[in-house]
């Protein structure tokens, strides 16, 4: 005698009827247990990612004939929980084995949110900022979230660690025997006004009237939506803050993206008029530690032959 098999195969009765609620139970059980695994994904893994990003643009402005190799950190927002020390190590190593000519870093170097568990103190994320190698050097800029906190100790951290900012400043360096321009802008919204406005510091004119000869410009900003007065006398414009959005998904997104122009500047190569920009979705987060659909990155350009 098999109790348990006849008690399983004795069950001939018709099959439940599925009633609009009950599926609109299910279908909610589903769609419930599928956000709560994108919002740990979103929190707990992505943002612990990094990936290389390459381009190879072929601005007019730029002669081809001249190889220029460019790896960009952007928004790097140092403390917990998702750009910890180790993973401020792992930037760095990464960033280095690339073997680019030059080293950008485009601002926003601290993390300052209700959800920053970990902070990381400006001196020992400088110091691992200290460690990138490049044979034109590593520059720098700042974001408008150095400018919100702590903007003195951000400066100085950078001092300390001998890395210049361009601040409306333009400088010219030699890859090889083929010299260009480098620049790079004040914030665009250094000063918080209050009601959605702010007051910038950025001098584009006055930073692109220091070019004293007809040698390509690569610009840096922090905020991409310049890019529309950039005149085409730049070869390429790099930029940093949007994040690409921080959260992309289908129908909200750019929601997200801190841009006048939504989705317009908001992640990857633009190319308007024959103008060049390249926005860097970055690396850690702001107001919420999550990322989705655009994980932390590394980007690397590399123009010309």
């Amino acid at each position: 005698m098999t109790p348990n098999r006849s008690r399983r195969f004795s069950a001939s009765a018709a099959p439940a009827r599925v009633t609009r609620r009950r599926f609109l139970a299910a279908a909610a059980g589903v769609v419930g247990a599928s956000a709560a695994a994108t919002s740990l994904y979103a929190a707990a893994v992505e943002p612990q990612g990094l990936a290389v990003t390459r381009y190879a643009p072929t601005p007019a402005a730029w002669p081809q004939d001249r190889g220029l190799a460019i790896t960009v950190i952007a928004d790097l927002h140092a403390g917990g929980p998702d750009m910890r020390l180790e993973h401020i190590g792992a930037v760095v190593d990464t960033a280095n084995a690339l073997q680019s000519d030059l080293i950008v870093l485009l601002g926003d170097y601290i993390a300052r949110y209700r959800f920053a568990t970990e902070p990381v103190a400006e001196t020992v994320w400088a110091a691992e900022l200290a460690r990138l190698r490049a044979p034109l050097g590593t520059w720098a800029i700042l974001g408008n979230h150095d400018w919100w906190h702590d903007l003195a100790r951000v400066r100085s951290a950078l001092a300390e660690a001998r890395i210049p900012i361009l601040e409306n400043k333009a400088v010219m360096l030699r890859g090889g025997a083929a010299p260009f321009w480098l620049a790079g802008i004040g914030d665009q919204l250094a000063y918080r006004l209050g009601h959605g406005r702010y007051r910038g510091v950025d001098d584009l004119a006055g930073t692109l009237a220091q070019v004293r000869t007809d040698d390509p410009v690569v610009l840096l900003v922090h905020e991409p939506d310049i890019f529309t007065r950039v005149p085409a006398r730049v070869a390429l414009t790099l930029a940093g803050h949007t994040h690409g959005g921080q959260i992309r998904l289908p129908l909200i997104w750019p929601a997200f993206v801190p841009s006048k122009y939504g989705a317009r500047f908001a992640y990857g190569h633009v190319v308007e008029e024959g103008r060049h920009l390249i926005v860097s979705g970055g690396l850690g987060t702001s107001i919420i530690p999550a990322r989705l659909g655009v994980p932390p990155e590394i980007v690397q350009v590399r123009l010309g032959a």
